[in-house]
């Protein structure tokens, strides 16, 4: 989620009158077991700055949690409401982040560039020595977590993008991010009624092919939890709460759906997954910053979230989550979801 203002606020996206269009990643270094764009894997160095209300920094909440990395990746948790001076540490003593000791976190973007002119966006891995940015490529980020921080992975951490399945992976994420990922964005965001009901028609055709994929198989590829379940999550768990009624990605709700609802449920119960959702944050992000879509910035009662926890028997259509390894521990006292944020 990026921007510089309360209302342009979301996943390196352009808000305004023109019709929407989600910018590339500016800072696309990656952090590598070889360093070789002089960031190299190191436990400790790095932070990870996320918001809990953003899918796109949601994902990298969910594969460190999965892979074991929260001693050797710290995490930095934003206000869900930004000002415009960016995200701010307002959840922190003083509102400053302890560790980088800043307030905003342009302050990282301004140390890596000066006068960076474009967005601020989560999620943002920050060398903690030098303060500096290293990057902000919310597609590339997890991958790198999965594929290149290896030697840092808890034991039993599964394989999120198994060498054998990439092509398949890509494939299917590949369109549930144009569709729906990016999708919901395009629907809320629509300059016109056409360009509403054009990207409103390709969400829910995404999500009927989507859910017939896994109406006979528990996760999108292969047997094991990958990186396009995390994906796909990141948006489903949002959708009843605020692309149903503030994107009006309203044909029908996530709830309305047998396969789609039993397969989040599923999701959501599984370690690394529903203990770093927090409604509140997601909910309060969503209908006070986009104050052009939600003039009056009420943050509605519902949905229900209780349903959340009820069985899915999805374990029924075999598969395991870990593969051959073993769900990640409680997560740190520190990183705990205040209970307004659970159902």
């Amino acid at each position: 989620m990026s921007g510089t203002t309360s209302t342009a606020t979301d996943g390196n996206a352009a808000y305004g009158h023109k019709p929407f269009k989600r910018s590339r990643s500016h800072f696309a270094d990656r952090i590598t077991a070889d360093g070789r764009d002089g960031w190299p894997v190191e436990a400790g160095r790095y932070r990870l700055v996320a918001s809990r209300a953003c899918p796109w920094a949601s994902r990298a909440l969910v594969v460190r949690r999965l892979l074991g990395l929260e001693d050797a990746l710290t995490l930095a948790v934003t206000d869900p409401v930004q000002d415009d001076r960016s995200w701010r540490f307002t959840l922190d003593p003083d509102d400053r982040d302890p560790v980088l000791g800043i307030r905003f976190l342009h302050e990282a973007y301004d140390a890596r560039e000066t006068e960076y002119p474009g967005g601020v966006s989560v999620p943002a891995v920050v060398d903690i020595p030098s303060g500096k940015l290293v990057t902000n490529d919310y597609q590339q980020i997890t991958l790198d977590l999965s594929t290149e921080w290896t030697e840092l992975h808890r034991p039993g951490a599964p394989d999120l993008y198994p060498e054998p399945l990439r092509e398949e992976i890509d494939d299917v994420m590949g369109g549930i991010y144009r569709d729906v990922n990016n999708g919901v964005y395009q629907a809320g965001f629509a300059a016109g009624q056409s360009e509403y009901e054009k990207a409103c028609a390709g969400v829910f055709r995404r999500l009927d092919l989507v859910s017939e994929r896994l109406a006979g198989q528990r996760y999108l590829v292969g047997n094991t939890l990958t990186e396009a379940d995390i994906r796909l999550f990141t948006t489903l768990v949002r959708f009843d709460a605020v692309y149903h009624g503030h994107f009006k990605c309203n044909l029908w709700k996530l709830t309305e759906d047998p396969v789609l609802w039993a397969y989040a449920r599923d999701l959501y119960q599984t370690p690394g997954f529903g203990d770093t959702v927090d409604f509140d944050h997601i909910k309060r992000h969503y209908y006070q910053v986009h104050t052009g879509i939600n003039p009056t910035a009420i943050v509605p009662a519902g949905p229900d979230l209780s349903g959340w926890l009820t069985p899915h028997h999805r374990e029924q259509l075999g598969g395991r989550p870990f593969g051959d390894g073993s769900p990640p521990g409680p997560p740190p006292a520190a990183e705990g979801i205040p209970p307004a944020g659970h159902p």
